[in-house]
């Protein structure tokens, strides 16, 4: 099924297409029941879709020239702007991660990851992620994400698939969050 889908670096013609995956997945649009299949909870204007494009930090998956799934992954600075993100970037000294110092200029936020639901499970994850990675690798030494204790989907997707370690979790605005990294010499598809 992944044969004839095409990974890329977005462009502001892929604005339209990122936001109708993500008003589909948005948690705030999604029924409970729906909810149990995973979800996005992070939404982006068109403003911040531009920058982040501009800074080459949007990856997007099509097929036949529809998104059917997109990955951000950015500087800390440009995630500065969610409560969030300025909760987290001041836990990286204190993380632990291989031998790894983290700080918020050589780790990246990883997220969020967007598959639609027709494409889950199908093996898109890791072939996509490593699209993403090989044009951040030589920026980065590691990735860092943190996601909602609730979503199972997420987390299954990135520790059992992707490989990503657990090294810490948090609260925020009464929500449970684990704090996950990767390193990104190492390639996802030899995991598959």
């Amino acid at each position: 099924m992944i044969d004839h889908i095409q990974f890329g670096t977005a462009k502001i013609t892929d604005i339209e297409g990122v936001l109708a995956l993500q008003e589909i997945y948005l948690v705030s649009n999604m029924t409970e029941e729906e909810k149990t299949a995973g979800f996005v909870t992070t939404p982006f204007s068109v403003e911040q879709l531009q920058e982040v494009i501009r800074q080459e930090g949007l990856f997007v998956a099509k097929e036949n020239g529809r998104i059917i799934a997109y990955i951000f992954a950015a500087s800390w600075q440009y995630f500065s702007q969610w409560a969030i993100f300025n909760h987290m970037t001041p836990m990286l000294p204190e993380l632990t991660f291989k031998d790894f110092k983290m700080t918020d200029s050589n780790t990246f936020q990883y997220g969020p990851i967007c598959i639609d639901k027709k494409y889950r499970g199908k093996g898109l994850i890791n072939p996509f992620f490593d699209f993403m990675r090989i044009h951040l690798w030589e920026k980065f030494l590691v990735g860092i994400t943190f996601i909602n204790k609730t979503n199972i989907p997420s987390q299954k997707a990135h520790i059992e698939k992707l490989k990503w370690s657990v090294i810490g979790d948090f609260q925020f605005n009464n929500n449970s969050y684990f704090i996950l990294a990767y390193d990104m010499s190492q390639s996802s598809l030899i995991l598959i």
